[in-house]
Formats: C-alpha cells, sequence, structure tokens
C-alpha cells in the first residue's frame, strides 16, 4: 500500500467519525438536509473522494474503491435510521380542532366547447330557430342520398366516413337532421341542429376525428338569400360584437344551389391583417347557400312553393376565435390547466 493510499484511507476514517458526530447532533429536518447535502450530494465530501480515483495507481483503485463504496453505503443506511427517528410519532392524544374549516371540494366547470355551443344556440334562439337533434349512428340514406349525394358523387370522398357497414354509418355532418325534421314538420320550418360529427381526419392542430358542428336551415315561402346574410350577419355580431364584417365567396355544396363560403373579419386584429388570419384579414367560418329543389324532393317539399336556405358552422372552429386558441387537439387532452381557465 502506498503512502497516498494510506492518507485516503485515515482521511476517509476521520470522515466517518465526523459524520457520526453530525448525525448524532441533527434536531430537526434542516439539520438533516444539510447534513445530507455535506455527505451524499453531488458535491459532497465523499463525491470528491470518488473523483480522486483517477489520480492514484491503477493497481491500489480496487481497494480504494471498495472502502468508498462500504463508508458511502454506511452513511446512507445511518442517515435513513436518523431521518426514521426524527419522524414526528402520532399518538391517540393528538389534538385536532374540529373548529377549522375544511378543504372546499373542487368543482368542475363546462367544457369551453359547451360554453361556446350553448352561446351558439341561445343566440339563434333569440332569432326564432328551434334546437334539434338526431342519431350520430346514421343511414346512408340520410347522411348522403337525401342530401343531393347520391352513391359515387365525388363529394363523398371528401367526407372520409366512418362506415358500420353498407347502410349504416358515424354521421359526417349534422345535416341529417335537417331531413329528419322535414319529414316530420311542414313549412314553415327554421331550426338549427348541433352535435357531433365524425370523420377519418387525422389529428393536427385544425383537425380532429371528433368535432362537433352547427347546422342550420330556414324553409319558408319567399326566402332568400338575403335572408341567410341577415342572419349570418346577426349571429356573428352578437357572437363577436358590433364591429365585425361578413363577406360571402361563391363555392359549391351537393344539397344547396346557390352554394357560398363565409368568413368573418379577423376577430385578433379586427381585419387589418395578422398571423392568424394570415395578413388577409378575414377568417374562414364554414359554408351556406339556398337548399338544392332536389333535397326538397326527397322530404315531399313543393319546391314551386317554398324556398330554403342552409347553413353550417364548426363550434371547435368558433372557440378557437372566441378564445385565441390555436390548436384544437387543446380541446381534448383533458388538462385541468387549460379547463380551469373557463
Amino acid at each position: 500500500m502506498t503512502q497516498q493510499l494510506k492518507e485516503i484511507l485515515e482521511k476517509l476514517d476521520d470522515l466517518k467519525k465526523k459524520f457520526l458526530k453530525d448525525i448524532s447532533e441533527a434536531k430537526n429536518d434542516t439539520d438533516l438536509e444539510n447534513i445530507r447535502i455535506q455527505y451524499l450530494g453531488r458535491k459532497s465530501e465523499i463525491a470528491a473522494f470518488f473523483n480522486l480515483m483517477g489520480k492514484i495507481h491503477s493497481d491500489e483503485r480496487p481497494e480504494m474503491g471498495k472502502h468508498l463504496n462500504i463508508l458511502k453505503k454506511y452513511v446512507q443506511e445511518t442517515f435513513d435510521n436518523a431521518a426514521e427517528q426524527l419522524k414526528p410519532k402520532a399518538t391517540s392524544h393528538e389534538f385536532f380542532d374540529i373548529s377549522l374549516p375544511g378543504i372546499p371540494a373542487s368543482v368542475g366547470t363546462k367544457h369551453p366547447l359547451n360554453q361556446v355551443l350553448d352561446e351558439i344556440k341561445e343566440i339563434f334562439a333569440s332569432l326564432g330557430f328551434t334546437i334539434e337533434d338526431g342519431p350520430e349512428l346514421e343511414t346512408d340514406y340520410y347522411n348522403f342520398e337525401a342530401l343531393n349525394i347520391p352513391e359515387n358523387h365525388p363529394s363523398r370522398d371528401l367526407q372520409d366516413t366512418f362506415y358500420i357497414n353498407e347502410k349504416l354509418l358515424l354521421r359526417t355532418h349534422t345535416s341529417p337532421v335537417q331531413i329528419r325534421t322535414m319529414e316530420r314538420m311542414s313549412p314553415p320550418v327554421r331550426m338549427i341542429a348541433p352535435g357531433k360529427c365524425y370523420r377519418k381526419d387525422a389529428p393536427d392542430a385544425t383537425h380532429s376525428p371528433v368535432f362537433h358542428q352547427v347546422e342550420g336551415l330556414c324553409v319558408d315561402e319567399g326566402i332568400t338569400f338575403a335572408d341567410l346574410k341577415g342572419v349570418i350577419t346577426a349571429f356573428a355580431r352578437k357572437l363577436f360584437g358590433a364591429n365585425v364584417k361578413i363577406r360571402f365567396r361563391p363555392s359549391f355544396f351537393p344539397f344547396t344551389e346557390p352554394s357560398a363560403e363565409y368568413d368573418f373579419s379577423c376577430v385578433m386584429c379586427n381585419g387589418k391583417g395578422c398571423s392568424v388570419c394570415k395578413g388577409s384579414g378575414w377568417l374562414e367560418i364554414s359554408g351556406a347557400g339556398m337548399v338544392d329543389p332536389a333535397v326538397f324532393n326527397f322530404v315531399g317539399y313543393d319546391s314551386e312553393k317554398y324556398t330554403g336556405y342552409a347553413f353550417g358552422m364548426g363550434v371547435e372552429r368558433i372557440a378557437m376565435l372566441k378564445y385565441q386558441i390555436d390548436d384544437i387537439r387543446i380541446f381534448y387532452e383533458n388538462d385541468l390547466r387549460f379547463l380551469n381557465q373557463f
């Protein structure tokens, strides 16, 4: 054994004695924490000796390592025993003040999507619309055929449908509720159909395989596109304020003719142009148009006597704009840090 190793082992004995003295004098958690840092921490005195391993002769490293590991294990076990001894012991005579206030129960809040959905319902109810519901497991007839989307129609490819079998599917929109409502009601009809929809969309910042829509329908004598514009404008101003603007762009949907996409002026920059609206000043909302007479034929309405308009909107899209959220997936992650803000 070299003189260097002999001196190191003597220092280890001194360190052990010093540790035993310190641990015997520990009175509380603060004392224990200071001892833990001094002897077992990442920059402790024992760690410093491990750092010396590379500075001694390679033949003596095993001997030094053996003594270091024994010391470290001894210090850890002695420290754990001392910490256990210092824990307060509960007794049957322990006093409890029953006059102290209890811990309040955590009360959940309504999901932000439901809050927005309720607001949309309230606005349209104030405009004279009824709220209708229908099955989420729908037939091919109501989801496509009765909406003037026959088999092999190209627009079916855009839906990316979850089929249960040849005739049953998870609805891709809430428009089937419009058909079901017209089948059991004679004009005038003024209704909205809020609910869940399903499509084979890969989840990303703007798409989800499960989402919520609100479809609207109005049928009566003398209904024009101007009525549609008026209703959408009234809705937008009630939801986003009197300064919001609306524009319509020509489009195509099998169940409306003429068809249009409608946009709201950007609620983030008031139409001035920002990163959210990509500098355009406008935010795309959804589609709308006058009900195609072919749809009326499926429900037995006289297309020579009645006209109507239909529109749709995504609840998630509206909520993202209202709360300035840039990723739709946040709504479905059940993160309480997010949900507790509403």
